[in-house]
């Protein structure tokens, strides 16, 4: 069964929820995030499927927008005083099986008020929120996903995060570093990843396309420029004026 069950309320930044649930997905594998309008079928009994799902997750993410608390049903009364309201029924149950209960308040959405809670929510006001702004929303859902990795060992071990794997590579290029420090005075190209190294220079060095000026001092007469042309990649010619420097002088 998924381990994180995405609550939220039609009317009220649903929207917000899918992109929650496809972040985390992506991260974590799309069997462990339940979002009722993707998971369950066509055809499954719905109080069922969601019971059964916010019964046997480790985490509840409670999507908070600002219409939230105040959303009213049909009938004018607010829909969280319903005790057959499906939001809170899917809150109370993950209360009741010990599951972390985590509000995601949705941009400028003001932290729960227990006086503007049922008394059997109260509890809600109390748990430790994430916020989710739009213009922050990458940093926002890393942030959510890296605490979701930390709650639960199972997403742990399933994630997919660039950053873990950005870490993997930076190990990797740790290695070749080693490796280029253990080449003495050579140029070439390690594994492919480190690109053109030249060890111990003694002087400017060039590796691209154009040419290279190098200007040592010479004792006496010698003194003058060298001049070498090449790509790297065929011939390199060596021109110096030292020669025409003695032809000048004789």
């Amino acid at each position: 069964m998924p381990e994180i069950f995405v609550n939220y309320r039609t009317g009220d930044e649903e929207a917000t929820a899918t992109v929650i649930e496809r972040e985390l997905s992506a991260r974590f594998g799309d069997d462990q995030v339940f979002r009722a309008g993707k998971s369950i079928r066509p055809g499954r009994a719905f109080p069922q499927e969601l019971l059964t799902a916010v019964g046997r997750c480790s985490v509840l993410l409670v999507v908070i927008g600002p219409r939230w608390a105040e959303f009213t049903d049909r009938d004018g009364r607010r829909a969280l005083d319903d005790p057959e309201d499906w939001t809170r029924r899917e809150i109370l149950e993950a209360l009741d099986t010990g599951a972390h209960v985590i509000p995601v308040l949705v941009g400028r959405t003001t932290r729960l008020d227990r006086t503007v809670l049922p008394r059997e929510l109260e509890e809600l006001a109390d748990h430790q929120y994430r916020r989710l702004d739009h213009r922050n929303a990458e940093a926002d859902l890393r942030r959510l996903g890296d605490d979701l990795a930390d709650l639960v060992p199972q997403l742990a071990d399933t994630d997919r995060s660039p950053q873990r794997r950005g870490d993997e590579s930076a190990q990797d290029t740790g290695s070749v570093r080693m490796k280029a420090r253990d080449v003495r005075g050579g140029i070439g190209n390690l594994h492919g990843g480190l690109g053109t190294f030249v060890n111990e220079p003694r002087g400017p060095v060039n590796t691209g396309p154009g040419a290279q000026y190098n200007a040592p001092t010479f004792s006496g007469d010698g003194m003058g420029v060298n001049y070498v042309a090449g790509d790297n990649s065929g011939d390199m010619r060596q021109h110096s004026e030292r020669a025409d420097h003695r032809k000048d002088g004789e």
